[in-house]
């Protein structure tokens, strides 16, 4: 199933249009090349819809990135080649969608944040205003899968707290909503997207241990009952823990550097890295995925996920507290 549908024109004025903001544009680009991207699929994983599946990932991930394509001429083999990264994390059940395209010499922006690369495209408005109407149970799965860097579907289950085939079956309702959902909010008044807001929120909060941040501003925020689901496992409860154990971060030297925040209704996902001091570079793990939800108006429920640290293909516990290596 094509994921938009419009008619065809010139290549290149085509990806132009795209590029420059225009939802009927992208809708002729793939169905211009939407039969070839999945007959590269379908040569690499066979006919099937794992190959459908990966075409359609293929096309929201140049949906996000097309304002990077330096060469319009170039829009057919820089398709294939993200179809083809896509194919091959499928088949080794790794990342199955990099937010990126790697290798196939292709030129990229050398951006590391997924949603600043959006904020940059014209198209802005009209993705997050789709996003906002997915069903609350696959929004918070499509945010992490497509505008986060640690997104394996191992990584989604552990942050939403299901299972990694139902993580599939909601990545799978998502398409199937976003092909309805996106070529009828094309020409609609589209809402101002909360990422700035919810941006220095994030800041404020992950610099509160170092006594940068009124704790007011916080607390208006975040309920007093609201659950903590660690990355070892353990539950809390209120925000008191959350802010002992970065306190606990801070006292040992390591900060937090903000580098992602995606927000949807109810949902927002902060990454951040860790910096630990030089003389100790192991401290904490490389980085971290907060999950959050809020119901009127107040979080929740928050989950934390640490990244694998450098030669560990999977998320483990690191510690008892928020990133902190054990003592030995």
């Amino acid at each position: 199933m094509l994921l938009f549908n419009s008619g065809a024109g010139d290549a290149e004025l085509i990806v132009r249009a795209a590029q420059e903001g225009d939802p009927g544009g992208f809708a002729q680009l793939f169905e211009l090349h939407y039969a070839g991207m999945l007959a590269v699929a379908n040569q690499i994983l066979g006919s099937g819809p794992d190959a459908e599946d990966v075409c359609q990932d293929a096309a929201i991930t140049a949906f996000a990135r097309i304002g990077e394509l330096r060469d319009p001429a170039a829009v057919r083999p820089w398709l294939h080649a993200i179809v083809r990264n896509n194919c091959r994390t499928l088949l080794r059940a790794r990342k199955p969608i990099p937010v990126g395209v790697a290798g196939e010499d292709l030129q990229a922006s050398a951006l590391d944040d997924p949603v600043a690369r959006i904020e940059l495209s014209a198209l802005r408005d009209w993705i997050w205003h789709g996003l906002r109407q997915l069903s609350p149970a696959v929004l918070p799965v499509a945010m992490l899968r497509y505008f986060t860097e640690h997104n394996s579907y191992e990584q989604i289950a552990a942050l939403c707290g299901i299972p990694v085939g139902t993580v599939r079956s909601r990545l799978s309702e998502a398409r199937r909503q976003l092909a309805v959902v996106l070529p009828r909010v094309r020409d609609e008044r589209h809402e101002k997207a909360l990422s700035a807001e919810r941006r220095a929120e994030a800041e404020a909060f992950l610099s509160t241990a170092a006594g940068d941040t009124s704790l007011r501003s916080v607390h208006d925020r975040w309920a007093d009952d609201l659950t903590m689901h660690w990355p070892d496992g353990r539950r809390s409860t209120g925000l008191k823990p959350v802010l002992d154990v970065m306190g606990l971060d801070y006292d040992d030297g390591v900060s937090y550097q903000l580098k992602t925040v995606v927000t949807g209704p109810g949902v927002t996902i902060w990454e951040h890295e860790f910096i630990n001091p030089p003389e100790d570079p192991d401290h904490c793990p490389p980085a971290g995925t907060w999950l959050i939800r809020e119901r009127e108006g107040r979080v929740r429920e928050v989950r934390l996920l640490h990244a694998p640290r450098p030669g560990r293909e999977t998320p483990g516990p690191a510690s008892r507290t928020s990133g902190r290596r054990p003592k030995s």
